[in-house]
C-alpha cells in the first residue's frame, strides 16, 4: 500500500493547541486554518502566526472561514474543544475528501462525531503539549510534551498513516508518537483529566502539589486518588489496560509541573471554563467514564457525583450574573 505524503495541513480551531501545530507544520508542509471569525482569518493571512517559549517560529498562513478557499489538503486536524467538534465537522463535510483527519480532544467519543460528516480516514489523538495564546497571531509553546496518536479502531485509518503523521510532527519541531491502538493511551489521559479537571472545576484550585498528598486526612490528594483507582477500575472492565498509571501521571505533574518549576500550578482547561462561565468539556472527560461505568455495570460513585457538580456548576451561572 502507497502512503500518500503530506504537503499540504489544514487546522480546524485555532486556539492554543491549534496554533502550535499550525505554526510549527508550516515548516516542513504547506499550513491552512479554518477560523470561525473572519477577522481572525484577516490576521493570520496578514501577519502569519509566529511561537516563542519552547520555539520561536514565524509561519505563513492561509487562512479563511470557509474549507473551499483552503484548497485540496492531506492532512486536518481538528484542534477544537471537544464541544464544538460536532459544528466543526458539520462546516468540513463534502471538504478536502483526500486528506485524513486527526481529532486531538480531551474525552472519549469525537471520532464517531467527525465520521458522521464524511468518509475520511480517522487517527484519535490526544496532547499533553499545551501554550498560551497571546493573540489571534502570536502562541506561547509552553509544555513541550508528546501528541499520542493511533488509528480510531472503527475506521480505516492505517498505523503506516498514523505514522506518517507522527513524522511530520516530529519535524515540524513538536513531539508525537504512535501507538497500533490508542485506547490505553487514551484511557490513561481521560483518567488523569477527568480527577484533576473536575476538582479543579468545583474547587477552584488550579493543578498544584495538593493534588498529590495524601499525608493527612485533609489532603485533597485522598479524593484524586479515590476517583482515579474509580476509572481505573472501569477501565479494566472495558478491558483496557493502561499504558501509564494516571496517579503517577499527576505525581509527576505536580513535583516539578514537567516545566522544572517549584511553584507549579496549572489551571485545568475545565477550570479556566468555569472561571469565563463558559460550557465545560465535562460530558466528554468525566461524562465518558460516567457512561462507560454505567455500560459495564461498574459503580462510580465519585465520578458521578464531580460529574453532577461540575453540571451544577455550569447551571448556577444564570443565577449568579454578577
Amino acid at each position: 500500500m502507497t502512503i500518500k505524503p503530506i504537503n499540504r495541513t489544514c487546522v480546524a480551531g485555532a486556539g492554543a493547541i491549534g496554533s502550535l501545530f499550525a505554526c510549527h507544520l508550516g515548516s516542513v508542509a504547506e499550513s491552512t486554518v479554518l477560523t470561525r471569525r473572519s477577522d481572525h482569518a484577516d490576521q493570520l493571512n496578514r501577519h502569519g502566526l509566529r511561537s516563542s517559549g519552547k520555539t520561536e517560529r514565524h509561519t505563513k498562513i492561509l487562512a479563511s472561514t470557509n474549507p473551499a478557499d483552503l484548497g485540496d489538503v492531506d492532512l486536518v486536524i481538528i484542534a477544537t474543544k471537544a464541544s464544538d467538534v460536532e459544528d466543526t465537522a458539520k462546516r468540513l463535510a463534502g471538504s478536502f475528501p483526500n486528506a485524513q483527519v486527526m481529532t486531538v480532544q480531551n474525552g472519549l467519543g469525537c471520532e464517531e462525531v467527525v465520521a458522521k460528516y464524511g468518509a475520511w480516514p480517522i487517527i484519535s489523538a490526544v496532547t499533553f503539549m499545551s501554550g498560551n495564546r497571546h493573540s489571534d497571531i502570536h502562541v506561547e509553546y509552553e509544555l513541550d510534551t508528546a501528541t499520542w496518536m493511533g488509528p480510531w479502531a472503527k475506521g480505516t485509518s492505517s498505523f503506516e498513516q498514523v505514522r506518517m503523521v507522527e513524522q511530520l510532527i516530529e519535524r515540524s519541531g513538536l513531539k508525537a508518537k504512535a501507538f497500533p491502538d490508542l485506547l490505553p493511551a487514551q484511557w490513561s489521559k481521560l483518567i488523569f483529566n477527568a480527577a484533576v479537571n473536575s476538582i479543579s472545576a468545583v474547587t477552584d484550585l488550579p493543578h498544584v502539589k495538593a493534588f498529590a498528598q495524601r499525608g493527612a486526612i485533609t489532603d485533597l490528594g485522598h479524593l484524586v486518588h479515590a476517583m482515579m483507582d474509580e476509572g481505573k477500575r472501569v477501565a479494566a472492565a472495558q478491558g483496557i489496560v493502561l499504558f501509564e498509571d494516571p496517579w503517577e501521571m499527576n505525581v509527576e505533574a505536580t513535583s516539578h509541573g514537567q516545566t522544572g518549576d517549584d511553584d507549579y500550578a496549572h489551571a485545568p482547561s475545565m477550570l479556566e471554563d468555569v472561571r469565563a462561565k463558559r460550557l465545560t468539556e465535562v460530558d466528554w472527560i468525566t461524562g465518558a467514564i460516567v457512561r462507560a461505568a454505567v455500560e459495564a455495570g461498574v459503580p462510580a460513585p465519585i465520578s458521578e457525583t464531580m460529574y453532577r457538580l461540575v453540571k451544577a456548576r455550569e447551571a448556577s451561572w444564570k443565577f449568579n450574573q454578577h
